[in-house]
Formats: structure tokens, C-alpha cells, sequence
């Protein structure tokens, strides 16, 4: 930018304005006066020959830097002759028609101050839509101007006025022949410090780099936020940390073989835990598997009665037919299971039989029900405070909500100019919570006792013999023990180990809950290798049918 100062003796300003008379074209004449209060006056005297009729708008917000404009306010607007003026969204807005007038108005924002000294800034005059033959400017202000710079020409340019100079006592004055359509000429004065209150007044625009710096306030509030995300993360850590104590523990041996005052021998869970309570406690879901091992349960224990039937060669069924009537020994979900295989126990919809694959073309069967009743089964048992689902989602949806509002708020930071790391790092706690939500135990302390005790439990049906059983119990004690081999993954290994006893040495031939249909004669399974060859594919039938109806997890 350059500063032309010429200091001369007289008066310059009447020295060198032309006699407006031969003029032409369009000319303005323009008198800047600061006033004390750090407001500038300015008056425009606007000359328009012949009847044509030009126009300008002067922009009141210019770049100052890089994501920051300067802003100038326009007030108190007086007009004189055929020119109107007016302030819009986009600036100081004029038309003038022929002849002379005069705009007078005050502007605030013009003066800054600068580390040594003061600054007026505006742009004097032009974006005029007609060439200017000449454009002359006077300034005075309070204290005596120690520098002058006049740019004209096209916005941003730094072309140099004609003569731009400071007179002799408070006087600043340039001059301009000829500005061109669009172009602006605008004057910077500098001035003593404290000459007048400095008002200019300066706003950031939206800028990524400034609205995700990382400030000392910016640090503070994410310093603080991390604080708060430890302590939400430290209540499900410490409950990881109680359940993986609990599952460490040494409880002793699990025997699971009592021996009956006549000398019998009969299998006892731990805890009393039947087989869909066992599945959903270990992995805290409601699960095909926990439904299937309770339909083999209620065989066993003589409510059901499964057949195996001979559709032809290759392809086998199975018909669950309504044994003994669910009475007050059955848990509520058991009892809901036994519902929805057979319908109630009175009324249009009770059935006596079903077959596996009538359940899988019906479409109608209903799970929610037993889902819930198991639920509720294990909470009611004080395996779980609540329903294990509800616990995760709690933290899960408020996860997602914390998010949400922070991706709102790293939006909303970052237009507005704010500290949109804040947001952000809002946004980050709660994807972190959310996720940290599909780890949360909600065992109790007797749940994750009970899962110790259920290793046990494994480890039992993965090395018992059938020899280490008097020979009058091991069908029962197989068959009390086959629901729990199902829902902990262990039926082949069990089916495998006593597929070899004698199914009639209980005074019974074969099991006495399954049975096979055999060239239309319905008889007990005496070979029990047969047995354990069929098992698994019913298994695989009724979890395929109960993973469609339920839209249950299926973990075969």
C-alpha cells in the first residue's frame, strides 16, 4: 500500500478544484469530518450532467483477514436534490438523478486503533454502474492527520490515487480524474493514539480450522468432559470387574449326582437352574437354543411326549403330543412355551398334537411371550437386578442420545464460530458409551455365581462315563441331564457316551419320553444308537422353526 504525504502551504483545496463547469461526466465531492466521539460525518455532494440517472452501492462489510470481515454501520441519512439513499442487507445503497444533491450521513466503525496510533478506514465513494470524470476528498478530525493513503481503482487493487496528500494544519485531501464503472476509491488516515474512542467493529466467519481449534477454554471443557466420560465408563467397568471376580471365585466342586436314601442315583442342577434359565444366564440373552433345551425338558419331565416319524426314506418328522396338563411345578415360561406349541389348555385353539413341520408352515407361532416370561423368570430369581436387554439398552440409547446432541452441537459450534471441538468431542462420549454398553454384565452377584457353579456343571457332562452310574439310573439320569448337554453345546459328546446302555434295564424298554413310529406301529427307541443318530436333526428342525418364529438368536 502506499502513503503519499505532501505537506503545502495555502489552500490546496481550492487550489486544485477544477471548475465544475467544464466537467462533462458524473463528479463527486466528498467531506469527511471526524467527530469527537469517533463517529464519522461524511457529506457527498453528487454532480450529475444532462438527465441520466447513476447509481452505487457501497458494501458495509469488507474482509479484514482470513475467516474475519470488518463491519461498517450507516445512520442518520439526509438527502438534498434528486438522490436517494438508503441502507440494505447488502449496503449503503444510493441513486442519484441529474443535477447536483447532497447525501450527508454518519458512519461508525471507520476508526481503529493500531500499536502506534490510529486509523480512519472507509471507502469514500464508487461501485459507481458510470465512470466518474472526478472524485475529490477532504478530511479533518481533531488532531492533525500524520498519514494519508488513497486507493482507487478495482475493490482489493492497490492502484494509487491521482495525488493524495496532507495540508497545511488538520487537513487530508485527494483527488481522483477519472474512475472507472465498479471501481471504488477509498482513504486511510492516520491519526495520533486516543485521538477519538476507536469503534470498529470485527466479525469471525465460519472457518473449520478456527471452529475446531484447540484452545486453553477448548482444553478446559474437554479436560472436564473427559472427566465425566471416565465416570460414566467406571459403573460398567465395575460391574466387569465384579462378574469376572465372581466367575473367578473357587466354590468347590459342583456334584451334580445325588444319591437318594434307597440308594438310587438322580441328577440335581445347581441352584435348582433348569435348562432355559442356564442359557439365558450365561450369556444374558434369550436365546433358540434356551427355548429348544426346555421343550426336551418338559419331555423329560413327562409333560411332552415327542415321536419320531418316517415321512419316507430320507426324510424324517416329529409330532409333540400334550402328555400331562402344565400344572403349578411349571415356571410361567415354561408354561408359555407349552402354549405356544400346543395352545391353551382350554378353548377352540388347544390341540393335542403338532407336528415339527406343522409349526414351521403355520406361521402364526409367537414367541414374545415366553421371551418376556424368561425375562422376568431370571430377574424374579435374582439372577439379574433387571431385564438383562433393558440394562444394555439404558446405556445404549443414552449413548446415542449424547451422541446426537453432540453431533448437533458440533454443528451448530462450528456455524456460529464457537468451540465446535466441544461438540465433538460430546459426539465422541457418546459412541464410546454406547459401544462400551454391549459389555455391560447385568448379572447380580448370584448370577455370576451360578455361571461358576454351571462350569461345573460343563465340565461334568464333558468327562461323567455312563459307568460311573448304576446301570437301573442311567436312563434317567441321562435323560434329566440331555436338556442341560443341549443348551451348553455339549449333545454329541453326551449323546455319543450313552448311546451304548441298555434303554431296559430301568425294567422300561427305552426312553420313556421319545419314541419312534415305525412301520405305523408306535413304540419306545430301545436303540438308543439309533436315537442318538436322530436326536441332533430334531434339534436342528425345531431350532430352525423357533429362529423364524421368534426372531431369536440361533447359536447352532
Amino acid at each position: 500500500m502506499t502513503v503519499v504525504t505532501l505537506l503545502a502551504v495555502g489552500s490546496p483545496a481550492s487550489a486544485q478544484e477544477p471548475d465544475q463547469t467544464t466537467e462533462s461526466g458524473p463528479s463527486v465531492l466528498v467531506e469527511l469530518r471526524l467527530e469527537p466521539d469517533g463517529a464519522l460525518s461524511v457529506q457527498e455532494q453528487i454532480t450529475v450532467p444532462g438527465t441520466e440517472t447513476i447509481s452505487r452501492e457501497t458494501p458495509l462489510r469488507e474482509l479484514a483477514g482470513v475467516d474475519t470481515d470488518r463491519i461498517y454501520q450507516v445512520r442518520d441519512i439526509e438527502v438534498e436534490g434528486e438522490t436517494e439513499a438508503t441502507v440494505t442487507d447488502a449496503g449503503l445503497a444510493m441513486t442519484a438523478g441529474p443535477g447536483t444533491s447532497t447525501v450527508r450521513y454518519q458512519v461508525l466503525g471507520a476508526v481503529t486503533d493500531l500499536a502506534q496510533g490510529q486509523e480512519v478506514r472507509w471507502q469514500v465513494t464508487g461501485g459507481w454502474d458510470t465512470e466518474l470524470e472526478s472524485a475529490r476528498v477532504s478530511f479533518v478530525s481533531p488532531s492533525a492527520p500524520q498519514s494519508i493513503t488513497c486507493l482507487a481503482g478495482a475493490p482489493a487493487s492497490s492502484s494509487t490515487c491521482t495525488v493524495a496528500q496532507i495540508d497545511a494544519g488538520q487537513l487530508a485531501t485527494a483527488t481522483q480524474s477519472g474512475l472507472p464503472a465498479g471501481d471504488r476509491l477509498e482513504l486511510s488516515i492516520g491519526l495520533p493514539s486516543e485521538t477519538v474512542p476507536a469503534n470498529a467493529e470485527f466479525q469471525e466467519n465460519f472457518s473449520i480450522a478456527r471452529a475446531f481449534a484447540l484452545t486453553p477454554v477448548t482444553g478446559a471443557m474437554l479436560g472436564g468432559l473427559l472427566v465425566l466420560l471416565l465416570i460414566a465408563l467406571a459403573v460398567p467397568a465395575r460391574r466387569r470387574k465384579q462378574d469376572r471376580a465372581a466367575l473367578a471365585a473357587e466354590i468347590g466342586p459342583v456334584d451334580v449326582l445325588l444319591t437318594e436314601p434307597d440308594g438310587s442315583v438322580a441328577f440335581a442342577s445347581p441352584d435348582g437352574v433348569l435348562p432355559g434359565q442356564v442359557g439365558t444366564v450365561i450369556d444374558e440373552h434369550v436365546d433358540v437354543v434356551d427355548i429348544t433345551s426346555t421343550v426336551v425338558d418338559l419331555a423329560v419331565r413327562n409333560y411332552l411326549w415327542i415321536e419320531e416319524l418316517h415321512v419316507d426314506q430320507d426324510a424324517l418328522d416329529w409330532r409333540i403330543v400334550r402328555r400331562n396338563q402344565p400344572d403349578e411345578a411349571l415356571h410361567d415360561y415354561e408354561r408359555a412355551v407349552y402354549a405356544s406349541l400346543l395352545g391353551p389348555d382350554a378353548g377352540p385353539d388347544r390341540r393335542e398334537e403338532v407336528l415339527v413341520s406343522e409349526l414351521a408352515a403355520d406361521g402364526n407361532l409367537d414367541l414374545a411371550g415366553v421371551e418376556s416370561a424368561l425375562y422376568a423368570d431370571v430377574v424374579e430369581r435374582r439372577w439379574f437386578g433387571i431385564r438383562p436387554d433393558r440394562a444394555r439398552n439404558r446405556w445404549w440409547w443414552s449413548g446415542l442420545a449424547v451422541a446426537a446432541l453432540g453431533a448437533v452441537l458440533t454443528v451448530v459450534l462450528a456455524v456460529l464460530g464457537g468451540s465446535a471441538l466441544i461438540g465433538l468431542g460430546v459426539l465422541v462420549s457418546g459412541v464410546i458409551v454406547a459401544l462400551d454398553s454391549r459389555r455391560l454384565p447385568a448379572r447380580t452377584a448370584r448370577g455370576s455365581r451360578l455361571v461358576a457353579q454351571v462350569r461345573g456343571l460343563r465340565t461334568y457332562l464333558d468327562t461323567a462315563s455312563h459307568r460311573d452310574i448304576p446301570a437301573d439310573d442311567r436312563e434317567m439320569v441321562f435323560s434329566r441331564s440331555l436338556p442341560y448337554a443341549v443348551v451348553l453345546g455339549e449333545t454329541r459328546r453326551w449323546l455319543g457316551e450313552f448311546a451304548t446302555i441298555d434303554g431296559g434295564a430301568d425294567g422300561t424298554p427305552g426312553l420313556y419320553w421319545y419314541g419312534e413310529d415305525l412301520g405305523g406301529e408306535e413304540s419306545t427307541s430301545p436303540d438308543l444308537r439309533r436315537f442318538a443318530a436322530h436326536f441332533p436333526s430334531f434339534l436342528a428342525e425345531l431350532d430352525g422353526v423357533l429362529a423364524e418364529a421368534g426372531h431369536l438368536r440361533s447359536l447352532r
